[in-house]
């Protein structure tokens, strides 16, 4: 037997991945199936209250629950050795973040202690793999040290909100999160420069998208079910998944597609904030997707005029927050606001406004936003054509 031939060690130390190739392993595949399970449960809560308070709860969870994925992607993408120590911390992490979602529709109410301790839990195992790779990579123990001082607060944080009830408790949460969230821009600036890997990274957000994308495609089954199949909502149905259709076009063949090629290009460099403007612009790209699913099925069950306001904001202002989110990504990336105007910026006062137009048919509202987001589309492609959007050959 060669020494390739034999098998990798059970224990390996943390390394830093440098290899020229990388691609989403089958546990961080396995890993993100827990994350489905919590985005379902947080819209279903979201579609019994559809209010802006229900909103508000909605867009906060989902907040909590895409940074825990975030924060645990950051270190997989640069320190996951894929040895035994790491597989059973990141089923361990799997399992909290599966009882995040048994406890989501009410992480606000009477299983809110559950909910935070599922996500400490989840930090408590951030914490251990990064004092880990502290030891054995000692060329990025600044960037670690960052890590380690932002998951510490808000692991103290959160833990300090388990006595309290309500809004303190809350507060502290958002705390801890907004905390957490600085460390990787403090990294960048203080860090070692520690490279992230940038074929790795944009595919576990591209993942994540089709996540979210999947809740959408659940709407139109649920909203199809619900109605018994009668045909105005099979034919919004049929609508809203050329309108979801046209968002994934959207992203991963246009604008999605162009901010991976500023990261790919320019993002080795930590310093020059490329990698930043690619993870935090996909905030509101993630939750405006989120909410518009919800808003999906609320046009599909309701396809003749007896929709509330909250419903038909949370399609076109999920939309026109997803759009926002993605010219986040495609002017960050660039550094150039140029690179999202008119394409896609443009259109997102249109998507938009069209959640003031009280009077239009709910069947009638969700095909105005399908045609402008098949516009897009169109749009979009037109300018790839001419060479103002460009994109990675393999995107």
């Amino acid at each position: 037997m060669t020494t390739d031939d034999r098998p990798a060690p059970l224990i390996r130390p943390p390394r830093l991945r440098t290899e020229p190739e990388r691609g989403a392993s089958r546990l961080e595949l396995f890993f993100d199936l827990a994350y489905v399970l919590v985005i379902d449960q947080l819209a279903q809560s979201f579609t019994g209250n559809l209010s802006p308070g229900g909103a508000g709860v909605f867009a906060a969870l989902l907040i909590v629950t895409w940074w825990s994925w975030v924060t645990t992607t950051l270190y997989a993408n640069r320190f996951d050795t894929n040895d035994v120590v790491y597989r059973l911390a990141k089923l361990a992490a799997a399992g909290a973040v599966i009882g995040m979602a048994a406890s989501a529709q009410a992480a606000t109410g009477s299983e809110s202690t559950q909910f935070a301790l599922c996500y400490l839990a989840t930090r408590v195992i951030l914490l251990l793999l990064y004092a880990r790779a502290w030891r054995h990579v000692p060329d990025a123990r600044h960037t670690i040290a960052v890590y380690i001082a932002g998951a510490g607060a808000a692991t103290l944080l959160w833990a300090a909100s388990l006595p309290l009830d309500g809004m303190p408790r809350y507060l502290l949460w958002g705390a801890g999160i907004l905390v957490e969230a600085v460390a990787p821009l403090v990294a960048t600036r203080l860090g070692d420069n520690v490279p992230l890997h940038l074929d790795h990274l944009p595919e576990r957000f591209a993942l994540f998208v089709i996540l979210v994308l999947g809740e959408s495609v659940r709407s139109v089954a649920v909203g199809v079910h619900e109605q018994h199949w009668v045909a105005s909502s099979v034919i919004s149905a049929l609508v809203a998944f050329a309108a979801v259709a046209g968002l994934w076009w959207i992203y991963f063949d246009l604008g999605g597609a162009a901010g991976k090629r500023e990261l790919v290009e320019d993002g080795e460099d930590q310093e020059n904030g490329v990698a930043d403007a690619y993870i935090y612009g996909h905030l509101p790209l993630i939750v405006g997707l989120a909410i518009a699913a919800v808003g999906i099925e609320q046009f599909i069950v309701h396809p003749a005029g007896a929709l509330d306001d909250s419903g038909r904001w949370a399609l076109h202002g999920g939309v026109a927050l997803f759009l926002a989110g993605l010219a986040v990504v495609m002017w960050g990336t660039s550094g150039d606001w140029h690179a999202a105007w008119p394409w896609p910026s443009a259109v997102i006062p249109f998507v938009a406004g069209l959640g003031f137009v009280e009077s239009l048919e709910p069947i009638l509202a969700v095909i105005a936003v399908t045609v402008l987001l098949v516009a897009t589309v169109l749009a979009g492609m037109w300018q790839q054509r001419h060479g103002a959007l460009r994109r990675t050959a393999e995107a």
